[in-house]
């Protein structure tokens, strides 16, 4: 028996989907044999199965829309700053900051 690979890339899995020819019920099998018992959802094998059959070449997930960060070049000068002024300036002390 094969040992068991710990940890893939969500692409090493998808490479296998994209790769092997058979149905997507055989494929997750495959998968769940091979990796962890639980990688990929069989409804998530099919997904990806469907999409490298309509044509899909790339294994990677696109750009995704989703919340900005909150994180802006004014926030990080004003934090140094308080930190550079106060040395012993902890975690708890942001919510007074801002």
């Amino acid at each position: 028996m094969l040992q068991q690979i710990a940890n893939p890339a969500d692409s090493e899995i998808r490479c296998v989907i994209r790769f092997l020819n058979v149905k997507a019920a055989e494929i997750h099998r495959h998968v769940s044999e091979f990796y962890e018992e639980n990688i990929m959802s069989e409804g998530m094998v099919r997904k990806w199965f469907r999409a490298f059959k309509d044509g899909r070449t790339i294994v990677h997930d696109g750009e995704r829309s989703g919340r900005s960060s909150v994180i802006t070049e004014d926030l990080v000068q004003k934090v140094d700053g308080k930190v550079r002024e106060n040395r012993r300036f902890t975690i708890s002390f942001l919510p007074r900051f801002y």
